[in-house]
Order: C-alpha cells, then structure tokens, then sequence
C-alpha cells in the first residue's frame, strides 16, 4: 500500500495528513502551532503527531508554507542589488537599498533601442557586490527579447558567483518595473528558500520517507524542486491556494467558493471547473506590486486568533492577532492563576492594549534600535505572560499603550487575549485547549458590557459570521462599493443575500460558524470532513498547471519586406513566413509545458494541454493576422 503527506506550515497551525493512494482517502491527520521564525520545529510536531506506520510507504510529499509572505511582510529577506535597463522611472519612496539605472533596453518590436552599458554594470557590481546576497535585473520591453538580461546576468555570475535573476523568467506581461520588483523579491527569498527546503528534504529523509517532494504555488499548482528553488516568489499566498483546492477536493465540487477562517485572517477565493481564479494585475504583497500569477482572493483581518477587546461597552474584533487565553494556559503552567487574579483596569482607560484580558509575553527576538522607554518596558516584560498592572508596579507608572504597541510590532513582545476561540471554549463549541481559561477572561470582559458573558461570546460568533458573508459578497460583487454590501448585509429590511453556487467552509473549528452564516446568506453551505485540515489537503492534491503564451507578429522592414516575430519565454525568433512560425510556435508551447511537468515528475500521459489562439487581423478578407496570441494551458495531476 503506498500513501502520500501533505503539509501546510500556515500562519497559526501547522497541519499534515496522509492520504491513501489507492482511493483518494484521508487515514490520518493532525495539527501542531506553527514556530516561528523556524517553521521546522512546528513541521516535526505536526509530522510526530501521524501514525508512524504509514510515514515509510509514503512516495510522496507535498508542502505549502507561508515562509515566503512572512519574508516579504516582516521585511527579513537577503539584501539584493536591482539594476534597470532602460529609461524608465521607479516610483518616490520606494525602499530599495540597492539599486541602479543603466543604458540599454528594446522597443515592443524587441529592436535594441541603446547599446548596453556593460561598464555601468560591472561599476555598480564593484559599489555592492559585497553587500548583497543576490542580483535581480529588468530590461525594457525584454519579453519582447532578453538579450540584455541575459548580458548582465552572465556578467554578474562570473563577477561575484552569487545567484541572479532576470524579470522575463518570472514573468511575460508588460511592466519592465513590476517584472523588476518580482525578481528583486525573488532574489531576496532565494537563500531562505535553499535553506527551507534543504530541511525539509532532511526532516523526511531522517524519518525514512522516501518520496518525492513538491510544493504548492500561489495559483493552486504544484511545483518540483528545481523550479520551487529558483521561483520562490510564487510560493507567496501558497496558504490561501491549499485551502482553495483542498476544499474543492474535499467536497468533491469542481466550482465553488472558500471561505478559509484561519488564526490570523479570513481569505475568500473561488474555483471554477477544476480552476482557481487568478488575480489579473498580479499579486500584491507588502506593498509590492508584482507579476505572480496568485489566486484571487479577498482577505481580512479577522480569523480564530483576532483580539477580542471592549471600549465603551462596545465589542471590538481584531485587527491584530493573539495567542488565545485557552492556548497561553496550556503552554504556560500557573497562567490561569494569574489570570483569575489580575487587576481589571478603569473603565475610562480601556483600549486595545489595556484590557482586563491582555497580557504580554517576551518572543525571545534580539531587541535591535530601541528606544529607551521602550527597553524599559521590555526589561520588565517575562517569559512568562505578565499583566498590564505587572508592568504598572514594576514601572510605576502606566506605560504607554504606543510602546507596547511598538514592542509588539517589532516582534519582541507576543501578545496574549481573549479571542474568538476562546468565545467557542466558553459556548462549549470547541474543546481543543483550556475552556477554563476562556470562561475566565469572558467573566472579566462581561464588566464593560450591558450583557452577561454567554450573550458576550454569541455576539463574537455571529459578528465573526457576518464578516464571512461580507468578504464573501466583496469577492463575488468586486465592482460594488464595499460600504455599499455592508449597509445591505446590516439592514432590518434585508433578509440574506442569495448565493448561486455552493459555499465551503475550511479551517479549524469552522463548524461551529455555520448555522450563524446560514442567517445572512441563502446559499449551499458545505463544511467537509477534514476540514480543519484542508490546507494539507490542498498542499497534497493541487495540479501541475502551467501557463505559455507566445506572441507572433506580422511586420516589415525599413526596405519593405516581411518580417515575422515570434516572442516566447525563450526568446525572439525571426521567420520567413507566418505559417512557419505558427507551426513551431504550436510545437514550442507543447515543448515547454512538458518540460515544466517532467520537472515536477509528471510524464505525457498524466498531462492535458489546452491551445487558445487570438487573431488580430485588417479588415481586408484573407489577410494573413497582423498579430496572433497563443496561449497554453497543460493540466497534469501528480500519482499519489
């Protein structure tokens, strides 16, 4: 009997299953915390948690991982050199360390506008060359010819050794700048990838798994090794991706929406026949606009883990992220105790970091350019959670909520509340960790509320509801103002929304939000078995799905003869007719999808490609296109 794991290292939990091959079926699964910033730690305990007798018979091994977003978003990645061919301009305040303009760069025709500045470029390498780990480097209009690109980075690999990436070979779309940014980002993720993987290889190497391994991509598709190496960028959103096709696999529908409620946030997306739904303009990540093909989603900052906090007798959800009172008491002996004794702070001083449920807890992290104010807090903050009115009487006075604040985003001081899954501890609705904690801290809460503590933690639940419908309605409405779907879904005069296709329900105990989201959508809702494991799920059961586009064009040249252009991601081509180069560009495509899918171990027969073929024509009959666009489409599923 041969089995195959999947493993999703997400945001809040780290979840693995195993997977029968023989009929598709889950024999076992689990959950463990995710670590930070080392995500192995978290991987093992979820791995030590499965039933060791199937972990030899596994042949293969995929993963999903929010490594790369991490990287991006905490702005931790490996210092990268950008140079830019061409003239064009990169946008004010934009936080690049290291970079530089040089001559060079083509027109739409792929025609060399500039000769290149190879003394530019070697000038900039002897600037930077050790200060950085990696280069990235974007010519104008080099999907149209790379030629440049490939200059520069033949000259900075026999120059410095270290690893460089060009903007064409992530992406084919216009924007010389944003191909820019995508490799620049890459570039940064490279050596994190190297060392990611190279664990992982390790990890199920030393447990006798001999299988093969892949990882899920940002568009719901599995990549191998060699290409999950070099393009680490598309491994952003990988999360949001796993719970898409994993909870399409697990309700057996071919189209449908995903809700995903995680600890950290809520993510909408949608399949359809068997095909994420992908963001056109690219994904955005940071604040960075780039060229990876991602899902489309809609997300906000409200999961299972957002703060629960009270102002003015009114209930306030996220939009940060806490350790759950139910989950500190489990990781921390005697914490209940203190919980039970804690000071409760004046009603008139109540905000997001003073509450009765807030406490703080050191990460362990090097504190690094701190202000004085700001070591002192954090020199009275523990390993063990410690309360607000702790600091107060180690500091003497009340410390700012704008220091803690800043503590807690520079990622020294983890914070700990009372959540929404503590609200389903206290409602009985879920019994994962310590209920007592969250009766606790509801009791405490109740005080600044004109409601008892159960009517507190239904109102948690059915305004956690109400945001799924509301994420939900802005992902499948994206043209209606947000606002607008907002003041519909609270109306008294508004019953429900009516949804069409079916909806599915993914992620830890998402059971318990069904009924209350049946109250403000009329729609088919599906909450599989598994579902708290979806996103190891999806890691494991995503196709191998890649994209080609080719471009062919009909021009002339300056003494009137025909010239016929074929762009690819190889590159320009030059032919003497149009059939011709519409016969190799059909045999190309086919070629490279191939080659993408026997590197993620696919063969032919596992492989379906699609062809879609737009013509631009004159108006006159006959006449040959000006401009033909090929698009390829290969779907391939993995052997489990």
């Amino acid at each position: 009997m041969q089995y195959s794991m999947g493993i999703d290292a997400g945001g809040t939990y780290t979840d693995s299953i195993i997977i029968r091959d023989s009929d598709g079926k889950v024999v076992d699964s689990n959950k463990a915390l995710t670590t930070y910033p080392d995500l192995l730690e978290g991987i093992r305990n979820s791995i030590d948690g499965l039933d060791a007798k199937y972990l030899k018979e596994i042949k293969l091994v995929s993963v999903s991982t929010t490594l790369a977003t991490n990287t991006i978003l905490e702005k931790t990645g490996y210092p990268v050199g950008l140079l830019l061919v061409g003239d064009y301009q990169i946008p004010e305040k934009v936080s690049l360390d290291y970079y530089t303009f040089v001559k060079g760069g083509h027109d739409h025709h792929g025609a060399e506008l500039a000769s290149l500045d190879m003394e530019a470029v070697e000038a900039f390498v002897r600037r930077v060359g050790k200060k950085v780990s990696a280069f990235a480097v974007s010519s104008y209009f080099s999907i149209r010819n790379p030629v440049h690109e490939l200059k520069v980075k033949k000259c900075l690999e026999e120059l410095t050794g270290l690893p460089v990436v060009c903007g064409h070979e992530l992406s084919l779309e216009l924007g010389a700048y944003e191909r820019g940014v995508t490799a620049y980002l890459n570039a940064q993720l490279i050596p994190i990838a190297q060392r990611f993987i190279k664990s992982i290889k390790e990890e199920i190497e030393r447990r006798g798994i001999k299988g093969r391994l892949l990882l899920l991509k940002c568009d719901g598709s599995v990549v191998g090794i060699h290409e999950a190496l070099e393009k680490p960028i598309e491994s952003i959103f990988s999360g949001p991706a796993a719970s898409l096709v994993g909870a399409a696999h697990l309700s057996g529908l071919k189209t449908c929406a995903v809700i995903d409620v995680g600890g950290t946030s809520t993510d909408v997306s949608m399949i359809e026949n068997g095909l994420p739904e992908l963001c056109s303009e690219g994904a955005i990540v940071g604040g960075w606009q780039t060229k990876v093909k991602a899902i489309r989603m809609e997300t906000s900052a409200m999961g299972g883990d957002s703060h629960v906090w009270v102002k003015n007798a009114k209930l306030n959800l996220g939009p940060r992220r806490v350790m759950p009172l139910c989950v500190a008491s489990v990781k921390f002996p005697g914490f209940l105790e203190t919980l039970k004794a804690g000071r409760t702070p004046a009603n008139v001083r109540l905000e997001e970091n003073i509450q009765p449920t807030k406490f703080f807890i050191r990460t362990g992290a090097e504190a690094a350019e701190i202000g004085k104010l700001e070591k002192e807090i954090l020199e009275r903050i523990g390993k063990t959670p410690t309360s607000l009115s702790d600091i107060f009487w180690k500091f003497e006075q009340l410390p700012s909520p704008r220091l803690l604040d800043a503590l807690i985003r520079k990622r020294l001081v983890q914070a700990i509340g009372f959540t929404p899954t503590d609200a389903l501890h206290v409602l009985g609705e879920y019994r994962a960790w310590d209920g007592e904690a969250s009766r606790v801290g509801a009791k405490l809460l109740e005080r600044y509320m004109n409601l008892d503590y159960l009517n507190l933690c239904r109102q948690i639940k059915e305004e956690l509801a109400r945001n799924m419908a509301l994420n939900l309605m802005k992902f499948l409405q994206k043209d209606v103002p947000a606002f607008e779907l907002e003041k519909i879904l609270l109306s008294d005069k508004v019953s429900q929304f009516k949804i069409k296709i079916p909806v599915v329900l993914i992620g830890g105990p998402v059971l318990a939000f069904s009924e209350e989201f049946k109250k403000v959508l009329d729609a088919e809702i599906r909450v599989p078995e598994f579902a708290n494991v979806g996103n190891a799920v999806g890691a494991l059961v995503g196709k191998g799905i890649k994209r080609v586009e080719i471009l062919i064009k009909n021009t002339y040249t300056k003494d009137k003869k025909r010239l016929v252009l074929l762009f690819s991601p190889r590159g320009r081509e030059t032919f003497g007719n149009y059939l011709e180069a519409l016969s190799a560009a059909e045999k190309l495509g086919s070629e490279l999808i191939m080659a993408y899918m026997s590197e993620a171990g696919l063969e032919r027969a596992e492989v379906q490609i699609n062809m879609s073929k737009k013509e631009v024509s004159l108006s006159e009959v006959g006449a040959l296109p000006i401009e033909t666009k090929l698009v390829f489409v290969g779907v391939g599923m993995p052997k489990m």
